[in-house]
């Protein structure tokens, strides 16, 4: 019984200087710092970055996605922010949203319709004058398709274990096994992003193309003798929706920059 309580507050003491070692910002905070690295803005090439492009204008697409996790973060205007600036950087001239003020209604109106003598009449104004194709970006699909958990709960086996060995030995291993808990869960996502390139002049469309991406979070984490550790990461969904728009925009970039 005497070595029974011997090796329990060994035990105790590995955990102690565990918890001294992961959670000062050591490892803990390096951890962090690389899941965190992981979440940042990731530029990609463009196979005719070095080819000036056609002037473009990029519309607010549709969100048809009813998953409030989803729609809560993104709005038509989040996603063509991200293809204005995937755009510029593959040398498109890009006729921002911003500085057309209250015509832009009347812009996606137009095309929303499939107006074309009310685009004629808007892109005889200055700055629409150079502009050749308008570009929409639609999300027809996002959703959780997946998830699992599992985990463990040691109070059963610390119990049982306290019954077995009996007396103040018993209750102690039955105190640390019972205090062991761990468990992980992963959830998967897919989005799907459509592009549209629609002739400025006539709302004729010109061309479209379709991706989708999968996406995996995750979460575990552990506790033993009241010392805690956990980890969360994977892809957001901000960056899921960024990488869907360069792959858009490098397909556009290597097939219909000179069209």
């Amino acid at each position: 019984m005497r070595k029974v309580g011997v090796s329990v507050l060994a035990l105790a003491a590995v955990a102690v200087a565990g918890c001294q070692q992961t959670t000062g910002g050591g490892s803990s905070a390096a951890v962090a710092q690389q899941a965190a690295a992981q979440q940042m803005y990731q530029p990609v090439g463009y196979v005719n970055q070095n080819v000036r492009g056609v002037a473009v204008l990029v519309l607010p697409g549709d969100v048809r996605s009813s998953h409030a996790s989803f729609t809560q973060r993104f709005g038509p205007n989040n996603i063509a922010d991200y293809a204005e600036l995937e755009l510029g950087r593959a040398n498109f001239p890009v006729l921002e949203r911003r500085d057309l003020g209250p015509v832009m209604q009347e812009v996606e109106i137009a095309y929303n319709l499939g107006d074309p003598n009310a685009a004629r009449r808007l892109f005889q104004l200055g700055k629409f004058r150079t502009t050749k194709y308008v570009l929409k970006f639609d999300v027809l699909r996002a959703e959780p398709v997946a998830q699992a958990s599992q985990g463990f709960d040691g109070r059963a086996m610390g119990n049982l274990l306290g019954a077995a060995i009996g007396g103040r030995g018993g209750y102690a291993a039955g105190t640390v096994v019972g205090s062991a808990q761990a468990g992980e869960a992963a959830q998967v996502w897919i989005v799907g992003l459509r592009y549209r390139i629609i002739d400025a002049s006539t709302t004729e469309q010109v061309a479209t193309g379709y991706f989708e991406q999968t996406m995996q979070q995750g979460a575990q984490g552990t506790s033993f003798l009241g010392v805690s550790q956990s980890t969360a990461g994977g892809q957001t969904l901000d960056q899921l929706v960024q990488r869907l728009v360069q792959q858009s925009v490098q397909e556009i970039d290597a097939r219909y920059k000179g069209v």
